[in-house]
């Protein structure tokens, strides 16, 4: 599942900070990852490059569990990116502008007549998620069909067949759709496979070694499977990648998201005309960017999910600070690795967390476990326990294992979700994003 990690990626506060990034603390960024991964809050790999040169790298966790058998992760291991995906598409998709192919003014109705709204719908507006199509991957629907291949014919049928969400270029909100498609105008325009376009035009163009249009994973080649932590590391299911093409199908290592993202805003990519206009943000979005803080520090870049992978890569000009980490699993958010490890690297103040959990015993649980519905948003969310584990699912998604903070509260770091339960009245208020809802359990 292409997943839509929010915005609020990294901390954002204005305040000074002058200390020299080339004095950073190596030994406290290695302990940081240790922690990370001798308390199975992550697994997965860091690449930080400063004006070109890769300063620090490192892998945590395994590229593949089964059962004892576990095959360790290093820094050649090749992941999943997600979304990270249309930052490659928009690259190549002003590449085809600058050669005169196409212009941010070209309809949709050129090359996909049957999508709703097709003839309002122009390429730019595709870049900057103003088209209005609805974004398929929300739909309930869309876990019957994820795991097996489908054509671009089925893909359009799936995607023609929904309403659009509102009317082109009248606001901006996040949808796949329009990145899957970008990545089928590609084809239509150049005659060739993506796979194909993206090696011509990027990967073989700067020398990017581990990324590629995505197949089944293959440890044989080094790929990672994803996990999620419920007690033990559980695989997770694989999209098939013929789903989110240009919009989530890549595979790569941070080395090369990073060693990308210092070409696209060193001039080898495209032009700086381009590059200002992937950049220029409409409604908190760029074309295939995000600003993302980190203090009074700005970087540009993306993030993704799929499956379960969690990735992020960012880019800070002044700095000239390029910064990935990927990962195939946990229960700390990506967000947060960042932060602790951009805090880190400039020289903030930043104290490793000891992971410590609240511990309660399994039938201490019990009186949690029940169906919960909310009158103010409509989800259902099942509450289980797995051993001495409390399990939150909501309807449709997978299930999420929460850590025990007290008694009575849980959370879900990597999503930021916290449960507060008051068993008294069997109900819970769901914390996430500043925003409150109280689920009542079902009689």
């Amino acid at each position: 599942m292409i997943k839509k990690i929010s915005l609020a990626l990294f901390l954002a506060l204005a305040v000074n900070c002058s200390a020299k990034a080339q004095n950073f603390n190596k030994a406290k960024l290695d302990s940081f990852f240790t922690a990370l991964s001798a308390n199975n809050k992550s697994m997965g790999s860091v690449a930080i490059s400063n004006n070109g040169k890769v300063v620090y790298q490192n892998a945590i966790g395994y590229s593949q569990i089964n059962g004892n058998f576990k095959t360790p992760a290093t820094i050649k291991t090749k992941y999943r990116i997600g979304s990270i995906t249309k930052m490659f598409t928009a690259t190549m998709i002003f590449q085809l502008i600058e050669e005169g192919k196409l212009s941010l003014t070209t309809p949709l109705s050129n090359y996909f007549p049957q999508m709703p709204n097709a003839a309002k719908i122009t390429i730019g507006e595709m870049l900057s998620h103003r088209s209005g199509l609805h974004n398929f991957t929300n739909d309930s629907l869309y876990m019957t069909y994820m795991a097996r291949p489908q054509t671009e014919a089925d893909m359009l049928a799936i995607m023609s067949a929904e309403k659009p969400d509102f009317e082109p270029d009248t606001k901006a909100q996040y949808s796949n759709t329009n990145f899957v498609l970008l990545g089928y105008v590609i084809e239509k325009v150049t005659g060739k496979p993506y796979r194909d376009e993206l090696k011509k035009r990027i990967t073989s163009k700067i020398g990017l070694t581990d990324t590629y249009y995505g197949g089944k994973a293959n440890t044989a080649n080094n790929e990672a499977y994803s996990y999620t932590f419920i007690n033990e590391w559980q695989q997770q299911p694989e999209t098939d990648m013929s789903i989110p093409g240009g919009a989530g199908a890549l595979v790569s290592t941070p080395t090369d998201l990073v060693k990308f993202i210092e070409a696209l805003f060193g001039g080898k990519l495209v032009s700086q005309k381009s590059l200002d206009q992937m950049k220029t943000m409409r409604d908190n979005y760029g074309m295939a960017m995000f600003v993302i803080p980190f203090y009074e520090r700005k970087s540009y870049g993306h993030n993704g999910g799929i499956d379960g992978f969690t990735s992020m890569l960012g880019y800070f000009p002044d700095d000239k600070l390029a910064i990935a980490y990927i990962s195939n699993g946990g229960t700390y958010s990506t967000n947060n690795v960042i932060i602790g490890v951009l805090s880190i690297y400039f020289n903030r103040p930043f104290k490793i967390p000891d992971f410590k959990t609240f511990q309660l015993k399994t039938e201490d649980l019990d009186k949690y476990i029940g169906n919960y519905t909310s009158t103010q948003i409509p989800l259902k969310i099942a509450i289980s326990k797995n051993n001495t584990t409390l399990i939150g699912q909501a309807a449709g998604q997978p299930p999420l294992a929460l850590e025990t903070v007290s008694a009575t509260k849980f959370i879900y770091s990597a999503a930021g979700i916290t449960l507060q339960f008051n068993p008294d009245k069997d109900e819970f208020t769901l914390l996430q994003g500043g925003q409150n809802y109280l689920f009542t359990k079902a009689k």
